[in-house]
């Protein structure tokens, strides 16, 4: 956003963008009970299986929790990349977790391992969130269980925390992957928000962004969740066309006419 239109509304900063501090992050009630089961679940050592819809803020939820686990206990491996085969997800895997990938897929399985079974001597606990997880190969799916056999099956040196779509949970139904699903001890869903937890979440960013006012009425904020049907990526996104749209013709207040203008363009090819 222009200098201009932060100052019309009172901001310091563009409110609705990407860059927000973990500190800074806004759960509802129902993401915070999640983040507090998600964190029981690793202090068991389990293994969890988290799905939602796009933009109902897995990722939020997964930076929560690396702000809740203690450092001196937990080793966080974040993996984002999961349409690889399984030796180059095993690579960069490796690679994530700072050591050199080898050649073979065995090769880069086992240094894998073997780094898993030092952490463990050394008192922490790995855990691997591996994210877009609905999008992984069907053999590194078929072959995960076995990253997770320590000791004839006899310890839990590792937490897989698989995170994804809906589809994933169906996906692990499948015959081919009921060893892995058998072994994700918590399965959790993630919700859309409610309009209450909406309008918390424009005046939480607000705030943030130096505004203390009420920029969004009820009625606006009804339209803009009712449009985004909970998920706040696209609120986000939303939002923000409409303090461009408000700053454009001059209003302090993001009313519902203006939101109304904002959505109409959105579904008009000639206008968007």
């Amino acid at each position: 956003m222009s200098e201009p239109s932060l100052s019309l509304f009172g901001l310091t900063q563009s409110p609705f963008t990407k860059e927000v501090a973990d500190a800074d992050l806004w759960l509802p009630p129902s993401k915070q009970e999640l983040v507090d089961e998600l964190v029981d679940s690793l202090q068991q050592r389990h293994n969890v299986l988290l799905v939602g819809e796009p933009g109902v803020g897995k990722t939020c939820v997964l930076r929560a929790l690396r702000q809740r686990l203690p450092t001196e206990r937990f080793r966080l491996t974040y993996c984002h990349n999961a349409t690889l085969g399984r030796r180059d997800f095993y690579r960069q895997l490796c690679l994530a977790l700072g050591l050199s990938p080898k050649a073979t897929a065995a090769a880069v399985f086992f240094a894998v391992t073997g780094h898993v079974q030092e952490l463990a001597s050394s008192r922490l606990h790995p855990v691997f969130l591996l994210d877009e997880a609905h999008l992984l190969h069907s053999d590194v799916l078929a072959h995960l269980h076995i990253l997770l056999n320590y000791e004839w099956d006899s310890r839990a040196l590792l937490s897989l925390v698989l995170v994804g779509l809906p589809e994933l949970e169906d996906r692990l139904s499948l015959g081919t992957h009921k060893s892995l699903l058998s072994r994700l001890h918590s399965r959790l869903r993630l919700e859309p928000v409610t309009p209450d937890d909406s309008a918390d979440y424009l005046r939480h960013r607000l705030r943030l962004a130096g505004c203390d006012r009420e920029l969004f009425p009820r009625e606006a904020v009804s339209l803009l969740h009712e449009s985004c049907q909970g998920a706040h990526r696209d609120l986000d996104r939303l939002a923000s066309l409409c303090l461009r749209q408000a700053s454009r013709r001059k209003r302090k207040l993001v009313d519902s006419d203006i939101v109304r203008e904002v959505l109409e363009r959105q579904h008009s090819p000639a206008l968007a």
